[in-house]
């Protein structure tokens, strides 16, 4: 069952919800997408991700970033955000043995690449429909540990087709998952991404 928790950052408290895992090791912080168009932890991809991990065995923690929900602090342009998914990473490092992973949708998406781009220690990351089309993210192929992506080959928000050439700049390749027929939300096709994150071998 999940627990209700509070993840202190350095100028936020964040709202959240873990899962601790059943495998006996291995977690993930999982990051929703855009908060001024309603985006927050209750998201579906984010629970289709949540119960994906508990699939696995992981832990899982989702949260809200600051400005969402109960979380304090005001939307930071995807920029300050970086510091809540290291507050969350350190939580979850607290709390369950290794690897710990970020698995970003949408916005979390671009932010959990960001903060790997920028050091954090996260072992590695999954992204699913980053905002390629909405969000700056030239400098997505060069993000370390980034071991895959998932797309919707309708996706209008993270069109398949510039992802797909974006990445193939980066060294060494990144595999790319497409699920046929979802759009950038996976409205009717959260079961076929639940499946691919579930069977996902790092």
């Amino acid at each position: 069952m999940e627990e209700k928790v509070v993840i202190q950052g350095p100028a936020v408290t964040l709202e959240g919800r873990f899962l601790p895992g059943t495998g006996g090791g291995g977690g993930a912080v999982i990051t929703h997408p855009h908060p001024l168009f309603g985006g927050s932890m209750d998201n579906n991809v984010v629970w289709t991700a949540r119960r994906a991990c508990q699939a696995r065995g992981w832990a899982a923690l989702r949260f809200n970033f600051r400005g969402v929900g109960q979380s304090t602090g005001a939307y930071g342009q995807g920029l300050t955000e970086v510091e809540d998914v290291a507050a969350a990473l350190k939580f979850l490092q607290g709390r369950t043995p290794g690897p710990h992973w970020l698995v970003g949708y949408s916005f979390g998406a671009s932010v959990a690449a960001r903060a790997l781009l920028q050091g954090l220690g996260a072992q590695g990351a999954i992204l699913i429909s980053p905002p390629v089309a909405f969000m700056e993210m030239t400098w997505l192929p060069e993000v370390p540990r980034l071991k895959l992506i998932i797309a919707g080959d309708q996706d209008e928000i993270g069109p398949l087709i510039d992802l797909q050439a974006m990445m193939a700049r980066g060294q060494p390749p990144v595999q790319i998952v497409v699920i046929q027929g979802a759009d950038h939300f996976y409205g009717g096709r959260e079961e076929q991404l639940f499946r691919v994150l579930r069977d996902f071998l790092p």
